[in-house]
């Protein structure tokens, strides 16, 4: 039997001779293991339906998602730019307003709560704002952004 084997992981107790009575535990360290043997699933990583329901459904809120990111790609590749990208942003928004509101979102969870919600959200909101101020006839105009945009795509 190896060291490694016998070792309990952080936050484990052990059961060590006792110093002041029998069977006493003695609680470890709670630094990380030397040897990792899992991942910790990402808070809100369950499934957003019951065990029963159907695989799509367990998986509604990355579904609806990649649905509306999906869509969006089309409505570009069709030649609509401003509509597919603003739609792309949306549905990331989308993302992050699931991650915010439910309990479980399914694989949709892929870190923390918080950072998901900070990667979707400025995501999604770069995504359309910047489609807002594409060139020709842009509908929204911030000249901070155009002076930004204009000097680093010179």
């Amino acid at each position: 039997m190896t060291a490694e084997a016998s070792e309990p992981t952080a936050g484990e107790q052990r059961q060590e001779p006792p110093a002041s009575g029998p069977g006493r535990f003695i609680r470890r360290s709670r630094r990380f293991p030397l040897i990792t043997r899992d991942t910790a699933r990402p808070e809100g990583g369950g499934r957003a339906a019951p065990g029963a329901a159907p695989a799509p459904a367990r998986q509604w809120p990355l579904l609806a998602v990649m649905g509306g990111v999906g869509l969006g790609l089309l409505i570009v590749a069709l030649d609509a730019f401003r509509a597919g990208t603003v739609l792309i942003g949306l549905s990331l928004l989308a993302g992050a307003f699931f991650r915010w509101a439910l309990p479980e979102v399914g694989m949709l969870a892929v870190r923390s709560r918080f950072t998901d919600m900070l990667t979707y959200g400025l995501l999604g909101a770069a995504i359309v704002l910047l489609s807002l101020m594409a060139q020709p006839d842009p509908w929204v105009s911030i000249p901070f952004l155009d002076d930004v945009v204009h000097f680093t795509v010179r």
